[in-house]
């Protein structure tokens, strides 16, 4: 069905694994893979039996960012007809939009290098699990460009006006140890135990109670332009709607009865 990619089902259906499968480019981004990647992201979103949604790379490389290569055609077009800024428009911006809005928890599991636009792709996600051996670069300035993909969103919101600023003007590749130290990522694993434990995580997420965490997701989103008053109201819609759910009342049910909760995402 995706052509550029892999997805491997896990967890009878509930988990779905979408790999970027092209290992010779390290996994850099062209048209095809973002419209194709975009269309993964919101065909599990819209399937009932799919709880969690995982991002990973095929190869050495998480994603090398934009293929250039793909982009060489450009050149004598970038004043002319704003090319650059179609493909933005076109392919990146509704990829974040897809991420961001999905109704299921999207964690990206970095399997290496991540940089530019896939250092990008990784940090969007819910959250990102990274090997030891990754690291991440948001090496933009180095071909004259400003971080796209949400880049002047969410790394000030990851690590601060300072820090991020640093990070964009120079492109330093931070190893993913000290990506979690600046709060970049949310954990890091050995090369050798990376599949184990982060699939204990997706495992976990592909059984939990996905609306309430659906809920949880959209309100975090929602937080970062409302007041303090907008966001307590907000709390309290979302609480309710959650409440109302049958997640909800199993949970209830099974704290009650001492057992694990079944829950079904609804």
């Amino acid at each position: 069905m995706y052509t550029q990619f892999e997805v491997e089902s896990h967890f009878d259906g509930r988990l779905q694994v979408i790999f970027l499968n092209q290992p010779e480019v390290f996994n850099s981004l062209n048209k095809v893979m973002l419209k194709e990647l975009r269309s993964a992201v919101e065909a599990f979103g819209k399937d009932e039996t799919v709880r969690c949604i995982a991002i990973s790379g095929r190869g050495k490389a998480f994603c090398a960012g934009q293929n250039l290569k793909d982009a060489v055609d450009l050149k004598d077009h970038v004043d002319d007809d704003r090319e650059i800024q179609r493909i933005v428009i076109d392919y990146y911006n509704p990829l974040v939009e897809a991420i961001t809005h999905s109704k299921k928890p999207i964690i990206s599991l970095v399997n290496g290098p991540a940089v530019g636009a896939g250092a990008m792709l990784a940090l969007i996600t819910d959250f990102t699990l990274a090997t030891e051996s990754a690291y991440f670069s948001l090496a933009f300035a180095n071909i004259g460009l400003i971080p796209d993909t949400a880049g002047t969103y969410y790394l000030p919101r990851l690590v601060g006006h300072q820090l991020a600023s640093y990070l964009a003007f120079t492109g330093k590749k931070v190893p993913a140890m000290e990506a979690k130290k600046l709060g970049m990522i949310a954990d890091v694993f050995p090369d050798t135990e990376f599949a184990e434990k982060s699939f204990e995580i997706l495992g976990h997420l592909s059984f939990a109670a996905t609306k309430a965490i659906g809920l949880t997701k959209k309100a975090f989103f929602e937080a970062e332009s409302n007041t303090l008053k907008e966001q307590l109201d907000l709390e309290s819609i979302y609480q309710q709607s959650a409440a109302q759910s049958h997640d909800f009342r199993e949970g209830i049910t099974a704290f009650l009865e001492k057992r694990k909760p079944n829950y079904i995402g609804k």
